[in-house]
C-alpha cells in the first residue's frame, strides 16, 4: 500500500522521441522492459513499486552529463539507481521519468594510500571497495546493514555500525564529481583535509539524496586496518540498563568501534536466520579496535561497566572467523526481523537523539510499543544515540499503516523534543517529509526548496523527494 496520507504528483511524459535519442547513444543499455522497470521501481520501504518509464545504464560521468541533457530538454525526470538498497522510498519515480542506473559505474579511480583516500565511481560496493583495499593495510569502515553503493551512501549521507568511532559520511567524503540538472560537470572539494575556499558544496551533495545533481566519482578517505581486534557481547536484564551501559562508556571516552543494541525479539530472529544460540534477552555487540594492549584495556573497562549496569554472559570473540559471523547476522537483522511474521514489510523508524537522553528515548519508546499490537523488535547503533524499530505491518491492512505511522510518529517527536532528529542515517526520501518540516521548520524548508530551484529549477531530479516544490496533481 501507499502511504495513507502522502499525495503523490501526476506522472510527466515520457515522449518517444527521447528513447530514441537514448537508444542512440546508449544502443541496448536503455530499456523499457516490464521486469527491469519493477526492479527498479522498488525499494525496502513500505511503498508500493512506482515504475519509471525506462532505465538506462551509464558508464562514465560525460555519459551521465549527456542523458542529463537529453532528459531536461524533454523536461524529463531523472531518479539515480546504486543499489536498490533504500528504506524510505528514495529511488521511487513517483513523476515517472528515466532511473539512471550506475551501478556498472564501478571501478576504482585511484588509491592515494599515503594520503589515505580513494577515489571511486559511485556503483561501487562498500564490500567490494575494501577487498580492493586489503592488500594496502587500509580500509573504509562505513557500513550500512545493506551492502549499498558509494554513491548512494554519499547521497543519503549513511553511517552505520562504526559511526561511533569513525563518524559518518558527512565526516568521510573529502570530494565529489557531481553532474547538475542541465548536464553540467562540476567537482567540490580536494584531496586535502581541510579547506576554507568558498562554500562547502561537497557537504551541500552529501545527503541531498539525488535531487541537487547526480555523483559520479567520490573521493573519502582511508583508514589504517587495525592492528588488533575484538568483539564481544553481553545480555542486560532489561532495555534500560544495556543503554545506560553504553552511556557510560561514550560519557568515559572508551574508544570504542562499536556498540549495538538488540532487543529480545530481534536476538530471536537473528538467532533463527543467522543459525545461532544468543541468550534470547535484551544484547550489546562491542567491538574494539587498537593495539593488542588497548583493546585488552578497553575490554576490561565495558566488562567492568556492563557488570556495575547488570550485563552478565561477557562473551570474547577473538577469531575473525567468530567476529565476521557475529557481525554478519547483526547485519543480516532488518531481514531476519521481517521473517517474524512472513509476508510483513518493515516501517522503520530512524531516529537519533544526543547521548545523554538515549535511555529516556529508548525507554518511553518500549512503552509505546508495549500498548501495541504490531509485532515491533528494536535494533540501534546505540553507541552515537542512533537507534530504529522495524514496525512489522501486514500489507494488505491499512489499519496496520495507520497503527505503525501512529508509532513512528509519537517515537520522531519524542525525540526531536530531546534535541534529536527524525532521520539519524536512513535519509527523509517520501517517508519523512513532513517529520522534517517538524523538526527544521517552514522557514529553513524555504531556504532547501531556493536551493534546490536555484540548481534544478525544472524539478528534474528525483522529484517528489526531502520536500515538496508544488501541490501533488
Amino acid at each position: 500500500m501507499n502511504h495513507p496520507h502522502l499525495p503523490f504528483a501526476a506522472k510527466r511524459p515520457f515522449p518517444d522521441a527521447l528513447l530514441t535519442e537514448l537508444q542512440a547513444l546508449l544502443g541496448e543499455r536503455v530499456s523499457t522492459k516490464e521486469a527491469l522497470r519493477e526492479h527498479h521501481g522498488r525499494d525496502e520501504s513500505p511503498f508500493d513499486p512506482m515504475l519509471p518509464d525506462a532505465v538506462a545504464f551509464a558508464h562514465s560521468t560525460e555519459e551521465v552529463s549527456q542523458i542529463v541533457k537529453l532528459c531536461a530538454k524533454h523536461n524529463v525526470p531523472i531518479i539515480p539507481y546504486g543499489a536498490g538498497s533504500s528504506l524510505e522510498g528514495h529511488l521511487l519515480a513517483v513523476e515517472g521519468g528515466l532511473s539512471l542506473d550506475l551501478s556498472e559505474m564501478n571501478q576504482i579511480v585511484s588509491i592515494n594510500a599515503e594520503d589515505l583516500t580513494v577515489t571511486t565511481q559511485p556503483g561501487i560496493s562498500r564490500k567490494a571497495l575494501n577487498e580492493a583495499l586489503r592488500d594496502t593495510g587500509l580500509f573504509f569502515p562505513i557500513d550500512p546493514g545493506a551492502d549499498a553503493s558509494i554513491g548512494g551512501m554519499c547521497a543519503t549521507r549513511a553511517s552505520g555500525t562504526n559511526a561511533v568511532r569513525y563518524g559518518t559520511m558527512r565526516e568521510n567524503v573529502l570530494a565529489l564529481t557531481v553532474v547538475l540538472a542541465d548536464g553540467r560537470i562540476i567537482h567540490t572539494g580536494t584531496r586535502a583535509r581541510k579547506s576554507s575556499a568558498g562554500y562547502d558544496l561537497t557537504r551541500l551533495f552529501v545527503g541531498s539524496e539525488g535531487t541537487l545533481g547526480i555523483i559520479t566519482e567520490a573521493t573519502v578517505r582511508l583508514y589504517p586496518q587495525p592492528e588488533a581486534v575484538s568483539a564481544a557481547i553481553c545480555s542486560f536484564p532489561s532495555m534500560t540498563d544495556a543503554v545506560n551501559c553504553t552511556i557510560q562508556t561514550i560519557q568515559l571516552g572508551v574508544p570504542v568501534a562499536r556498540v549495538e543494541f538488540v532487543d529480545a525479539l530481534a536476538v530471536r530472529a537473528i538467532n533463527k536466520h543467522s543459525k545461532l544460540d544468543l541468550p534470547e534477552t535484551q544484547t550489546l555487540f562491542f567491538e574494539f579496535h587498537g593495539s593488542e594492549a588497548g583493546v585488552q584495556e578497553q575490554a576490561q573497562t565495558v566488562e567492568e561497566l556492563a557488570k556495575d549496569n547488570g550485563g552478565t554472559g561477557f562473551e570474547w570473540a577473538t577469531r575473525t572467523e567468530d567476529r565476521n559471523r557475529l557481525w554478519s547476522a547483526r547485519h543480516s537483522a532488518y531481514f531476519a526481523m521481517l521473517q517474524l511474521q512472513p509476508g510483513s514489510r518493515a516501517v522503520t523508524t530512524d531516529v537519533c537523539v544526543p547521548i545523554s537522553r538515549l535511555a529516556e528515548c529508548v525507554g518511553e519508546t518500549e512503552e509505546d510499543l508495549k500498548g501495541s499490537y504490531l509485532t515491533c523488535p528494536i535494533v540501534g547503533h546505540v553507541g552515537d544515540g542512533n537507534f530504529h524499530v522495524a514496525i512489522l505491518i501486514d500489507p494488505d491492512k491499512p489499519a496496520d499503516m495507520e497503527e505503525a505511522e501512529r508509532l513512528n510518529q509519537r517515537i520522531v517527536e519524542r525525540a526531536i523534543r530531546m534535541g534529536g532528529t527524525c532521520t539519524g542515517e536512513h535519509g527523509v526520501g517520501l517517508h519523512k517529509m513532513g517529520f522534517l518540516v517538524t523538526e527544521h521548520g517552514e522557514d529553513a524548508i524555504d531556504v532547501m526548496r531556493a536551493i534546490k530551484t536555484s540548481l534544478d529549477p525544472h524539478n528534474l531530479l528525483n522529484p517528489g523527494k526531502i520536500f515538496r516544490l508544488r501541490a501533488a496533481g
